[in-house]
């Protein structure tokens, strides 16, 4: 576990990061996001003490860096940087190895890692004998992680270590490093400024401004609800529906669906449905308990007034739950082919209702709003000039 406690640290005058307390726990991918000067790298480096504090502490298990041995410490962080750190005068092996000569890794079990790193990050043990100068941008960042991995760390640190690579590679180098993390249980803490990046790979991001946290918390969570008007900004005010399965059904579902009794009789069925425009009414007993659903088809069969409601009511077949995927939910409707979910909580309570019609009204506001951005966005791309011909273009139309 890294616990960082009312750390300070200021270059000259300069106020760079101002009494940062956060705790990442071992085994967590958190991700460290903000501006260009926010004071991410800064604080990544004060974990292997690249940077020392001016006020603080930092504890790795409990134990501060400031106590430990500068030398024995970072042999046990790992490290990626931006280009991949490798040494062009060494080979794929040698740079592999030079964490495990320092620790006094016998040669036999030496070479044995390094076959064991390469095929870890997908590298075949033929590489072993290239130089950094005959890999390709990716291929010198699989070495750079394998490297990282090389003594087993517990922690590792990565300073924006994608930024520079091409889409593709950098995506498949991203679930290569959420795979490693998972199957490895390392700690890890990445800078990037992608919040792309950060959402696809972070168990929990860190978001800073000026040196100081805005927002920490799961992805989900800043998605859904940000800080404020800087994070919303910084995340993108939409950015959620890019990410679908973090939206849940309670962002949806009509919260007060309109519900009867058991006893209720058909002709004030009937009534109901016709006084609130629906087709459909949600049974349900004193304790708000779903027992089923009685449609305009079942009150037509009955054609008696005073059937009761728990007579003629169908049972139901599909429920979801507030916390459901929305994407989870939006299959099953279209593999069930109905009409409307009731949304039921852990006790078997309704709290709401998903309906065809409420789904395709919610993702229309939504798309407009897209669209309005868009329109936005294209109006401030606009260049004096065309500005001034979409003025003369609305007076000649006046």
């Amino acid at each position: 576990m890294i616990q960082f406690e009312n750390v300070y640290k200021s270059y000259k005058s300069k106020s760079v990061l101002q009494n940062i307390n956060l705790t990442v726990r071992t085994g967590e991918f958190m991700v460290l996001i903000g501006a260009s000067g926010c004071g991410k790298t800064t604080l990544l480096k004060m974990i292997n003490k690249l940077n020392t504090i001016d006020q603080g502490d930092i504890l790795l298990d409990g134990v501060s860096v400031t106590k430990m041995n500068d030398t024995r410490m970072r042999r046990k962080i790992g490290y990626v940087v931006q280009d991949g750190g490798l040494f062009p005068h060494m080979t794929v092996a040698e740079n592999i190895s030079i964490i495990l000569k320092v620790l006094g890794v016998p040669k036999k079990k030496q070479e044995a890692r390094i076959n064991e790193l390469l095929e870890m990050v997908d590298l075949d043990p033929d590489y072993r004998s290239l130089y950094p100068s005959q890999l390709s941008g990716g291929q010198q960042h699989r070495v750079g992680v394998a490297r990282a991995f090389a003594a087993d760390p517990g922690i590792i640190l990565m300073d924006e270590p994608f930024s520079a690579l091409d889409p593709v590679v950098r995506a498949e180098l991203q679930d290569k490093i959420v795979q490693l993390q998972k199957k490895l249980n390392k700690t890890i803490l990445f800078v990037t400024h992608d919040m792309d990046e950060a959402i696809k790979i972070a168990d929990k991001i860190c978001i800073m401004k000026d040196g100081h946290i805005l927002q920490y918390d799961i992805p989900e969570e800043i998605l859904r609800n940000p800080a404020d008007d800087y994070v919303a900004n910084f995340v993108g005010v939409n950015r959620i529906w890019d990410s679908p399965e973090y939206i849940k059904v309670e962002d949806f579902m009509i919260r007060s669906p309109i519900t009867c009794s058991g006893e209720l009789n058909a002709k004030r069925c009937v009534t109901r449905m016709k006084n609130h425009h629906i087709d459909t009414l949600l049974v349900t007993d004193t304790e708000d308990k779903l027992l089923g659903m009685v449609g305009r088809k079942a009150l037509f069969k009955s054609r008696n007034p005073l059937s009761r409601a728990d007579d003629i009511m169908s049972s139901v077949s599909y429920t979801a739950h507030p916390q459901d995927s929305i994407v989870d939910v939006l299959k099953m409707i279209d593999e069930a082919e109905v009409n409307n979910v009731p949304v039921v909580d852990d006790d078997g309570k309704l709290v709401g209702l998903l309906t065809n019609s409420n789904l395709v009204s919610t993702l229309s506001k939504q798309f407009l709003l897209e669209n309005q951005e868009v329109t936005e966005e294209q109006e401030d791309r606009k260049t004096p000039a065309e500005n001034e011909i979409s003025e003369e273009s609305e007076v000649s139309l006046s």
